[in-house]
């Protein structure tokens, strides 16, 4: 039986995506011990997931709700977004996926010119739109309801049509053995076919996705160029180094960083 508190602190993750242990003790009047117990118990009963300084909500088979993965790490995001369009110069042609993370980056790169956007991303394409700097192609299928990507075998077949210069592509789930995670099966088929369309494909991923875990297998870090998120454990680091994969982690003022391997350059 879960405390009424506990429901309450329940109902803010299924909300938000994530609930910090010092929020929780402000809001509740309580001490961040007792917080910390209210989350293991809700941990153990497998509802939530700890992280550093709180838990996210439980999901190994359904991806919290896209509006409450905005909110998560929004900070993190931004920054991360700043990043990749940093690497990508104007007058280029690249995809963008379905994503949160790829979704900041999407409006960091308005400010360029001479851009031609591919995407299976509604959200993406609306902020895109008006814009004339940016020229907006979007790929047909079905529309997912939960967070206006378009999946299927009609997008995978509309994607193989391009080859283009850059690929920014998100995952639900990072392995510490650098397998890419993600939920919808439907949705790694149009993300494997953007990767093998992509002559540079960046990888967009706040460090919160070292703590989930997602069903279905999108592919490997080594399959791309670049990866951008705002802190790499160290097992991240080495699986980068093996595979040559450039690391920049994005700091929230907007300042990037390369990987502690001196082989790699800031972006």
């Amino acid at each position: 039986m879960l405390s009424e508190r506990q429901l309450l602190i329940l109902e803010s993750a299924k909300r938000s995506g994530r609930v910090l242990v010092e929020e929780l003790a402000g809001r509740f009047e309580v001490s961040v011990q007792t917080i910390r117990k209210d989350l293991n118990e809700l941990c153990d009963a497998r509802m939530l997931t700890r992280v550093h300084g709180g838990a996210i909500l439980s999901s190994g088979v359904e991806n919290v709700g896209y509006d409450a993965r905005r909110m998560i790490a929004a900070d993190e995001k931004a920054a991360i977004g700043r990043a990749v369009a940093d690497l990508i110069p104007n007058q280029a042609s690249l995809f963008i996926n379905i994503g949160t993370t790829t979704e900041a980056a999407a409006h960091q790169l308005l400010r360029h010119s001479g851009l031609m956007v591919i995407t299976n991303n509604i959200n993406v394409a609306t902020a895109m739109r008006p814009y004339p700097e940016v020229e907006v192609v979007i790929a047909g299928g079905v529309v997912r309801r939960s967070d206006g990507g378009i999946v299927g075998e009609a997008a995978v077949d509309f994607i193989r049509q391009f080859k283009v210069d850059f690929a920014v592509i998100g995952a639900s789930a990072i392995d510490l053995d650098g397998s890419l995670l993600d939920f919808d099966y439907r949705e790694v088929r149009v993300a494997q076919a953007i990767i093998g369309n992509a002559r540079h494909v960046v990888l967009a991923a706040d460090s919160s996705k070292f703590e989930r875990t997602a069903p279905v297998r999108i592919g490997h870090l080594k399959q791309v160029q670049t990866f951008v998120t705002d802190a790499a454990p160290p097992a991240i680091r080495e699986v980068c180094r093996a595979a040559e994969v450039r690391l920049v982690e994005a700091g929230p003022a907007g300042g990037a960083r390369p990987a502690d391997d001196p082989g790699h350059a800031a972006a």
